[in-house]
């Protein structure tokens, strides 16, 4: 039982780190290389594409912007789409894919004179679902080496934990207030019925040893053996 009870655990906490690894913004130091507009046909890995630009209709094919970078220090590609999220989830209530597709179009370099960028992005990038993590935000920045706190995120698990904290807190009030009385009164009430059906069995024996003690008072006292 210990054991399936820290596999439910630990799944339960890997299964609340992929949601969070996947909707928290991350970012990343790029130099953009292009920009492009491609019809995309959706499968099996809808769920990992954002809703349709405000304002447009939806359906199982529309277009999709890409954001092509190399990433600053390894030096491989990586392809960003730039899809309004609007009121859906992550409530990033992005509206703005079209302006930020024209500033990574102003970006753009080659890698003799680099222009660097910060692109904000939340989700993940999986070739074999083809899946591509989503920009939200694009800066210029002169220093490709600067640390960069995620504050947000920060702010964002600070507030989460201290959630977590007050739920457990009212669950663990709640319990002793409600729940572990009736668990006292069910288990008194257990108690009571096990002392009844003990002295029923005690009774029951001793009607049981008069009874037979009856039986033997009619079969008269033991014959003896003449010699």
């Amino acid at each position: 039982m210990r054991y399936v009870r820290w596999t439910l655990w630990a799944t339960l906490a890997l299964v609340a780190f992929a949601v969070l690894h996947y909707n928290l913004p991350q970012t990343d130091v790029v130099r953009i290389v292009g920009t492009d507009t491609r019809r995309i046909d959706f499968g099996e890995n809808t769920f990992f594409w954002a809703t349709p630009d405000v304002g447009t209709a939806g359906g199982e094919t529309r277009d999709i912007k890409f954001i092509e970078t190399v990433l600053h220090g390894p030096g491989r590609p990586m392809v960003y789409r730039n899809e309004d999220t609007g009121w859906g989830w992550p409530p990033y209530f992005k509206i703005n894919s079209f302006n930020l597709q024209a500033e990574a179009s102003d970006l753009i370099s080659t890698a003799a004179a680099p222009r660097w960028a910060v692109i904000t992005h939340y989700g993940w990038r999986n070739e074999f679902f083809t899946i591509f993590p989503n920009a939200i935000a694009l800066r210029a920045t002169d220093d490709p080496e600067a640390l960069r706190i995620p504050w947000t995120s920060l702010v964002i698990l600070v507030l989460l934990a201290g959630l977590v904290l007050w739920v457990r807190a009212l669950l663990r009030r709640f319990f002793r207030r409600a729940v572990q009385p009736v668990l006292a009164d069910v288990e008194e009430a257990v108690d009571r019925v096990d002392a009844r059906a003990d002295a029923a069995r005690a009774r029951a024996r001793g009607l049981w040893g008069r009874f037979r003690a009856w039986l033997a008072g009619f079969r008269g006292p033991p014959s003896r053996g003449g010699g």
